[in-house]
């Protein structure tokens, strides 16, 4: 690590030792107030580095706008969004480790658990030889998703602000809740945030540049069964409990989020819960081909039809609703936003890669509300979970590569 941000480590730090997880159960938006709370803070903070343009929106967002130089005032302005909320894994008492000069290779326990993060494991780490890295203890996720992301952002507009030499466009910042379970940017007003384009920073590793996404859905079937005692059952009893594992046997086994990868889409059973009386299935559904995304949700109807069919009434009832689009359908007709990421990752001697997200962020939706919105890397690894780590230079070189995007649009 150098000196030149020095305040990004401890801001990261500060970051995610408050627990900020979204819940996806709740009915308001945000959907929780621990979000809500470290907004406000958030934006406290932004008045504190200088900001005066801030404004809280009613979807929780918190908007800032950094003002152009002297005569840019014309130069494209230029968006950069991050969340705050962190994924449905422990999150209470987050007590990150920070493992300094690591050799690349060596086995890191996870405190006084008994996880560690192994290379043989997670490969991933002999790419940090002498590199800071921060951990988990190994109870809680590290929340680097995205909370490294708003380190970076904010880290960077402080650098402007601290160098006013630096001559630069109007840019403007974003940070918001519930990117997590997917409806943190339903109402994303692009006409407040003021941006020609954006980037969320909200990737992982070294050099991600994302522009295509999966298309999203879920799907929720409720299964009502007909419990009779087992001893008379032949003829009579309508298993939920075995109706539920029927369907699902239906669905091809190669499908499955542990058996692909690239752009092969997959129907995920995130979650079933069931007895003899009645069971319920819970699936994310996604793909990068929208009409494949389309078959996938006809093929759940299908199956469930058949069964009802059988049975000769409604006992499957099937509910989807779709969650965010592949923003690459919007940014494949103007690629400026992705191709300005690339120069300024070139321009650093970073190598670009541009891969699709096996996933989604919440520039998925702001693509579709009408503002291109790529994807930057923010450093995380493993996320959503125990063995979630990040990389305090590569931190540092998103960090660069905000501001070189900066740079490069005047």
């Amino acid at each position: 690590m150098t000196n030149k941000y020095s305040a990004l480590s401890e801001r990261f730090l500060n970051y995610v030792r408050v627990d900020t997880r979204s819940d996806e159960d709740a009915t308001k938006r945000p959907s929780s107030d621990k979000e809500v709370a470290f907004l406000r803070k958030l934006a406290q903070e932004l008045a504190t580095i200088g900001l005066s343009d801030i404004q809280t929106m009613s979807d929780g967002y918190v908007f800032a706008k950094l003002p152009a130089s002297p005569g840019l005032e014309n130069v494209p302005n230029i968006g950069f969004i991050a969340h705050v909320d962190t994924a449905d894994f422990n999150s209470e008492n987050i007590q990150p480790q920070i493992v300094e000069n690591y050799d690349g290779k060596s086995i890191i326990p996870l405190g006084t658990t008994a996880y560690q993060l192994d290379p043989a494991v997670f490969p991933s780490l002999n790419k940090y030889q002498g590199h800071t890295l921060i951990t988990t203890d190994g109870t809680t996720l590290l929340g680097a998703d995205d909370k490294a992301g708003v380190a970076e952002i904010i880290t960077a507009i402080e650098y402007l602000i601290n160098h006013p030499d630096i001559q630069h466009g109007p840019v403007s910042l974003a940070f918001g809740p519930d990117e997590e379970i997917g409806t943190g940017a339903d109402h994303f007003d692009t006409k407040a945030f003021g941006a020609d384009f954006a980037y969320t920073v909200d990737g992982g590793p070294l050099g991600e540049l994302e522009w295509e996404t999966f298309n999203a859905a879920s799907a929720k079937l409720h299964i009502q069964g007909q419990n009779v005692h087992p001893g008379t059952a032949k003829g009579a009893m309508i298993n939920a409990n075995q109706v539920a594992m029927d369907f699902h046997a239906q669905l091809p086994v190669h499908d499955r989020p542990e058996e692909t990868s690239g752009r092969e889409g997959f129907w995920h059973l995130i979650e079933m819960s069931g007895t003899p009386d009645e069971a319920n299935l819970t699936y994310i559904i996604r793909d990068h081909d929208r009409q494949k995304f389309e078959s996938r949700k006809d093929q759940l109807i299908a199956i469930a039809d058949q069964f009802n069919a059988k049975f000769g009434q409604d006992r499957l009832t099937l509910t989807i609703q779709d969650q965010y689009y592949n923003m690459g359908d919007i940014l494949k007709e103007n690629m400026a936003p992705v191709e300005l990421a690339e120069q300024a990752m070139q321009a650093l001697s970073i190598k670009p890669i541009i891969e699709p997200i096996r996933g989604g962020t919440d520039g998925s939706k702001i693509s579709f509300l009408g503002l291109p919105t790529p994807n930057l890397f923010a450093g995380g690894e493993n996320m959503h979970g125990r063995f979630e780590y990040v990389s305090l230079e590569v931190m540092e070189a998103a960090t660069d590569v905000i501001l070189k995007i900066i740079e490069l649009a005047r």
